[in-house]
């Protein structure tokens, strides 16, 4: 069997990623997080967020996901996400479980972005003391089909969430595919709304009015994604919302994701951030998704299910053709939508797509 289009998951470390790895093997390093390639690597996703935020690397995508969430929610309360969001579908819980019982509401919306209509229909909806009410969002970007967020649909869905003080959480697994697709990272933490806070003589005193703006607000915590961009099972935790991490070392600690020699967690980040590696994988594996999508199109009977913005790929194809094409030894998945998916990475060659695309003309 071939893995080349079976996950970006599949593939190995991005040479640059690997090469840094190797460099922090040399010598001695201080444990925990303390060493200075935790702290470059650090300042290089500030960099490329323009914002300051305290940053944490963890073991897996899952594990960050929910611990993420379980910041923005009490276990009495639940998070708002896509019904096919990786919170919802692919982490067994975790939310709930790092979250003392933090539920997940599903939600609609074409090729894996919310429906705004139906994120404020739940947000309408009253409270009552026998469900939990919604406290938080998840966004995911890009999404699990393979679609890209604008900055204006973004927008969209922040905006009514923080009007009522709720928090937001974005699942960046695949946040290099969508910055190499054009979404500016430098607006994560601005996207929502400007709050302004009253005070002095509409309050009744008697002194002049008092104004302060609040910076503009947006994401609260983003899953900084690694491993899918060519690093190892690392994923950086992005608290913009710096009273987020209040304790966060007990937590992550108690959690099983505090890493002794975090400069291996850390030192991959630092490899893809200082090359450029980081976006440029992703511009290729989203080159490679179109080449693959057209091919597609052009060359077999089969119908893309969703628009290829990212590194994914969605065809419509009955069971025995995805079947026969697994025993032709490539490797795809049916998905939850029941399409066929491909996913392409830093290391998808021309050859194989073109390979690819050749077998499934066959079918």
């Amino acid at each position: 069997m071939r893995y080349d289009f079976g996950s970006d998951n599949t593939a190995g470390m991005a040479p640059a990623a690997m090469q840094s790895l190797i460099e922090a093997n040399d010598g001695f390093a201080r444990a925990y997080g303390s060493d200075d390639v935790t702290a470059r690597a650090a300042d290089l996703i500030r960099r490329r967020l323009d914002a300051d935020a305290d940053i944490r690397f963890v073991f897996s995508g899952t594990a960050a996901n929910a611990i993420a969430l379980s910041m923005l929610a009490w276990p009495h309360e639940a998070v708002l996400a896509h019904h096919a969001a990786h919170v919802c579908t692919d982490e067994t819980g975790a939310p709930g479980f790092f979250g003392s019982g933090v539920g997940l509401i599903g939600l609609p919306g074409f090729s894996g972005k919310i429906d705004p209509l139906a994120l404020h229909a739940a947000l309408d909806e009253p409270e009552v003391g026998h469900r939990q009410p919604p406290a938080a969002l998840s966004l995911t970007q890009s999404t699990e089909y393979g679609t890209v967020y604008t900055e204006e649909e973004l927008r969209h869905l922040i905006e009514p969430v923080k009007l009522k003080g709720f928090g937001v959480h974005m699942d960046g697994a695949r946040l290099a595919n969508a910055a190499a697709a054009g979404f500016d990272l430098t607006q994560i933490a601005r996207l929502g709304v400007d709050v302004l806070v009253f005070g002095g003589a509409k309050a009744g005193a008697n002194c002049a009015e008092d104004l302060t703006q609040i910076a503009r607000l947006g994401v609260d915590v983003l899953v900084f994604g690694g491993a899918k961009a060519g690093a190892n099972c690392a994923e950086a935790i992005v608290m913009f919302d710096k009273s987020l991490s209040r304790r966060i070392d007990n937590r992550l600690k108690q959690a099983g994701q505090t890493a002794s020699k975090a400069r291996f967690l850390s030192a991959p980040f630092l490899g893809l951030l200082e090359t450029n590696a980081w976006e440029d994988g992703a511009a290729h594996a989203n080159l490679m998704a179109q080449r693959l999508a057209a091919g597609v199109a052009a060359r077999s009977p089969f119908t893309l299910a969703h628009p290829v913005e990212a590194n994914a790929v969605f065809v419509r194809m009955p069971p025995a053709a995805h079947q026969r094409l697994n025993d032709m030894g490539w490797a795809c998945y049916r998905f939850d939508d029941g399409s066929v998916r491909f996913v392409c990475s830093w290391a998808t060659e021309e050859a194989a797509v073109d390979e690819v695309i050749e077998a499934i003309s066959t079918l």
